[in-house]
């Protein structure tokens, strides 16, 4: 247990230290969001691009780690979405942002760091291969299905349509398909925006890590339990078991990325959640799930880690 501890542990040091230094005014909400922006613009987009091109194609693309995790994610997806429509009686929106929130990890503040402790490495590979997973094939179904719910009226495929133009615009889609095009075409970065590449990357983790600390500060649970604990138990527990009885069915040959794929559904949801929530009047339900589920990922990701150990 001790060993486990000694994983988690500075993980979520730096996340305290994040929340501590917004809570005392050492940085500015301003700050946090300037940092955010920089990790998901320049040190993720890097992260990727680095994971992709260290290593030929056949060995980054996996595709039985594609089909357990997306599988896995949209079974996770649906079950939360037809609970929360017919079991909970929620609009279309609160469904779809109900599902988003139990089946699309933190892969990159929380996930990443985590694994990166954990398996080294092997750690970007998975996170590029997750977000294919999240930013390609869950998000843009919650959102659409979010918007097809809102009382604007705005019609699936325009929302389809508008989903997909943005995801074009996204730093880490552009990332990934520059990532591919180099592996796929065995071109080798030149040694100065290689290194670049490698400094911009070692930043993500701890950068990410303080991010989320600030970004929990402030946020308010209040009232709101059923919603939480349904989040909560469908992200930390259903996720991950989901991605692990998949892996039985689709069984990745590196041992380390099977155990890569379960340890980033582990990981609590997005930290932009309550953020896609506001846009839906729901940042209040979001921002609840968001506090909880980070705090209490801590003993699940421990959990997992020992039990997969």
């Amino acid at each position: 247990m001790l060993q486990i501890l000694g994983i988690t542990s500075p993980i979520f040091v730096l996340i305290a230290i994040g929340f501590l230094c917004v809570r005392f005014a050492v940085v500015s909400r301003e700050q946090i969001a300037g940092m955010g922006k920089f990790v998901i613009t320049l040190a993720l987009p890097a992260l990727v691009i680095k994971a992709l091109t260290e290593r030929p194609l056949h060995e980054v693309f996996d595709r039985n780690y594609l089909l357990a995790y997306g599988i896995g994610s949209l079974a996770v997806f649906w079950l939360g979405f037809a609970f929360s429509r017919w079991v909970r009686r929620d609009g279309l929106s609160g469904s779809a942002l109900s599902g988003l929130g139990m089946s699309m990890s933190n892969s990159g503040f929380i996930g990443y760091p985590i694994v990166a402790m954990v398996l080294g490495p092997t750690a970007a590979v998975g996170l590029a291969l997750g977000m294919m997973v999240e930013n390609l094939l869950v998000l843009p179904m919650a959102l659409a299905l979010a918007e097809a719910g809102d009382q604007r009226g705005v019609g699936i495929g325009r929302a389809l349509a508008e989903t997909f133009r943005r995801l074009l615009r996204n730093p880490i889609i552009i990332s990934i398909s520059i990532g591919l095009v180099l592996s796929l075409l065995e071109i080798p970065l030149p040694s100065v925006p290689r290194k670049a590449i490698e400094m911009l990357a070692m930043a993500s983790a701890p950068v990410a890590l303080f991010v989320i600390g600030g970004n929990l500060y402030g946020l308010k649970i209040g009232g709101m339990f059923a919603d939480v604990a349904q989040l909560g138990v469908g992200k930390l527990l259903l996720h991950p078991l989901a991605v692990l009885l998949c892996l039985l069915v689709f069984p990745v040959q590196d041992p380390a990325l099977r155990v890569a794929a379960v340890l980033f559904a582990c990981a609590p949801m997005m930290s932009i959640y309550p953020i896609i929530g506001q846009r839906y009047g729901l940042e209040g339900r979001c921002a609840a799930a968001l506090v909880a589920s980070t705090v209490l990922s801590f003993l699940t990701i421990s959990a997992f880690i020992a039990v997969l150990h």
